[in-house]
């Protein structure tokens, strides 16, 4: 319950700053409440929902403002995984990163964008992975649960879209070549293009209304 929830609200199916109804979820999913009030608590630790004892619950905002300083700090990480992976990583490490590199460009090809961006995301979780550095991984972690709902928006555009697979056809590459140094650079500019293009997104768009429970 709570991983369907939080792909809901990755892919925007729940709009930040929206109230969540109990009752339409619970009709959607056909489940009692007692496990949607469990999922909505694992989320509510995750960041990714607000709980209100007066107001029931709703889907936390996304400014623009906390993506900036989101994706500066994943910007600052990623790299340094990126550049340490380099080295450290093993044969095997890079065999699986090619195999996921040409599934997502696969998927990029057709435009299908949901299967593009589990691909795309197990990248980059395999690239800080392959750091070997336990608390950067711990660290990143942490992070990614609010980041992965603004990296969904990121390929709303197809601009960037078409720009962010170039830039991991160049990490791939930086990678290759064992080039720490290429591939820190590649990848921090990969993701501070994305924080600005989630930035411009969140800029446009208009805070939905608050939906009244039918109770």
């Amino acid at each position: 319950m709570a991983d369907l929830l939080r792909d809901m609200i990755i892919r925007a199916e729940l709009s930040p700053g929206a109230r969540i109804v109990e009752r339409a979820l619970c009709e959607q999913m056909q489940v009692s409440r007692t496990p949607l009030r469990e999922a909505l608590k694992l989320l509510e630790a995750e960041g990714l929902v607000e709980l209100s004892q007066n107001r029931g619950a709703r889907i936390m905002s996304f400014t623009p403002a906390e993506a900036s300083s989101l994706f500066e700090v994943i910007a600052g990480l990623e790299s340094l995984a990126a550049e340490v992976a380099a080295s450290r990583m093993t044969p095997e490490d890079l065999a699986r990163i090619e195999d996921l590199h040409a599934r997502m460009r696969a998927h990029y090809e057709r435009r299908e964008k949901d299967p593009y961006f589990a691909l795309n995301s197990a990248i980059h979780d395999m690239i800080v992975r392959c750091s070997a550095n336990p608390i950067l991984i711990a660290t990143h972690a942490g992070l990614m649960l609010r980041a992965r709902r603004g990296r969904y928006m990121a390929i709303i555009d197809p601009l960037r879209w078409d720009e962010a697979v170039g830039e991991h056809d160049a990490l791939l590459d930086a990678l290759r070549s064992r080039d720490g140094d290429a591939a820190r650079r590649v990848w921090r500019r990969h993701l501070i293009r994305t924080g600005e293009t989630v930035c411009a997104v969140l800029a446009t768009t208009t805070a939905p209304s608050a939906i009244p429970d039918p109770d």
